[in-house]
């Protein structure tokens, strides 16, 4: 299983409430790697670029506004099926629908202000860590603590 790669955002509302270290501290504990990590604010052109799948539906004006109304916190994390494992880790998308013991399910129960957004895939994980990180940004290296979270089967 090879290491994947994702983008986490700890969003505006994460970002308020002071959540970006227990936020942080849920993806550690699970044994995934740290690659990348930045505050930032998103401006409306790169809010286009990272919902501009979304342009034309209802929701897309709310989504640009709210992603940019305050800073995020843009993170890449690694690890074996990371893209997943981050999913699981976020809870369903609605906080009011995500089970307890999620970041969603601990720290939401609005459909909008939903603490954090992670990547769904590996193709959009590699075009959204694009937009937010240089290359430069994004480090390879080998952290220890993997060898204790995960098992050969998981690292090969």
């Amino acid at each position: 299983m090879a290491l994947e790669t994702t983008l986490v955002l700890v969003k505006p509302d994460g970002v308020q409430r002071g959540l970006i270290g227990k936020v942080i501290s849920r993806f550690e504990n699970k044994g995934l790697t740290l690659v990348g990590l930045k505050l930032m604010q998103v401006t409306p052109e790169l809010a286009e670029k990272h919902y501009g799948e979304h342009r034309g539906k209802p929701f897309y004006a709310p989504l640009v506004r709210f992603i940019t109304s305050g800073p995020v916190v843009a993170m890449a994390v690694r690890g074996p099926r990371g893209i997943k494992v981050v999913r699981d880790l976020m809870g369903k998308t609605f906080g009011h629908e995500a089970a307890p013991g999620t970041i969603r399910g601990d720290y939401s129960h609005s459909t909008s202000m939903n603490i954090v957004h992670g990547s769904d895939s590996p193709e959009s994980a590699a075009r959204e860590l694009a937009i937010f990180f240089d290359a430069s940004e994004i480090l390879e290296y080998d952290h220890t603590r993997m060898s204790w979270c995960c098992g050969e089967e998981d690292l090969a």
